[in-house]
């Protein structure tokens, strides 16, 4: 079973990792994407391990040029399941950290919620791009992860970094690498609405 339907997948741009520049050139703010190929888990833990390292000059063990990080951090995996479920935390908890890691390479972002002024102007500053995913589906999610494997810091448990390979997972583009603000041009387009 899939997050989406068939006449859904329709009006969604299907794109795969690692992002390239031509694709996150190419994405708009409000465009619904379905993503497949790698992706890593990493939250507040892990970030704050991973700009550790960055501010020290040691090895990350992860390439950020090629990687796409999830805010994420699943749920014990049940018998029989690649994955437990896995959803989206709040994308601001990962701001303070963020901007050093685009700056170091990384060019894609999933989680929910709207960034930071500082991680919105390293987005358009690298090219970076920025995606919504969906909470509320943490088992739907899950069933878009076709395989894991842990890579890094697991001491941390739930938010050790994870590689999850997966298939249409549904997102959202937020914040694109022309500037353009899903949230922002909301607000925007309501103000105008109730004028």
């Amino acid at each position: 079973m899939s997050p989406t339907t068939s006449a859904d997948q329709d009006r969604f741009l299907r794109i795969s990792t690692p992002l390239s520049a031509e694709v996150r050139a190419r994405l708009r703010a409000g465009d619904m994407v379905l993503l497949s190929g790698d992706i890593y888990t990493a939250r507040d833990a892990a970030h704050r391990r991973l700009h550790e390292a960055l501010v020290r000059g040691l090895p990350l063990p992860i390439d950020l040029s090629a990687a796409t990080l999830f805010y994420a951090a699943p749920s014990p995996t049940p018998v029989g399941k690649v994955i437990g479920s896995i959803g989206p935390t709040t994308s601001y908890r990962m701001d303070v950290f963020t901007p050093t890691l685009i700056e170091h390479g990384l060019r894609g972002m999933i989680g929910k919620g709207n960034r930071s002024p500082e991680v919105a102007l390293a987005i358009k500053r690298y090219g970076a791009v920025y995606f919504g995913a969906i909470g509320g589906i943490a088992a739907l999610t899950a069933q878009c992860v076709k395989h894991m494997e842990m890579v890094a810091y697991e001491d941390l448990g739930p938010e050790a970094i994870r590689k999850l390979t997966v298939a249409d997972l549904p997102l959202v583009v937020i914040n694109d690498a022309e500037g353009n603000d899903l949230y922002a041009q909301a607000q925007n387009d309501w103000r105008i609405l109730t004028e």
